[in-house]
């Protein structure tokens, strides 16, 4: 009985290690990238603007830049108040992030 009891053991181990993975949001994560959102927030206007100037020029960086930057500051913090307020409701599916491209700030900025 022994035996048999830890071949199954010892096969259940197994096949857990090769079992993927499945990642799901939980409130906790849906909670700190609010608060990463709201903290990072006004770091938009600077990177957008320097995006603009990168691949446009100084007045593009200047002009589009600047409003990019302040369009993206107002709805990463206001993303960013909305998930906090909310991160014990169920408000969507296993409380994915509003912003996908990118969720964090720092994922595809310049700085």
């Amino acid at each position: 009985m022994v035996k048999k009891l830890s071949i199954c053991m010892v096969i259940s181990l197994f096949s857990l290690t090769l079992a993927t993975p499945a990642f799901c949001y939980d409130p906790v994560t849906k909670l700190g990238r609010g608060l990463c959102n709201i903290l990072t927030s006004p770091l938009e206007l600077p990177a957008q603007s320097s995006k603009a100037n990168n691949s446009d020029g100084p007045f593009a960086g200047a002009t589009v830049g600047v409003l990019k930057g302040l369009q993206m500051t107002v709805t990463r913090a206001v993303v960013g108040v909305y998930e906090v307020a909310t991160f014990m409701l169920p408000s969507q599916k296993n409380s994915e992030p509003i912003l996908k491209d990118p969720e964090y700030f720092f994922e595809t900025s310049n700085f």
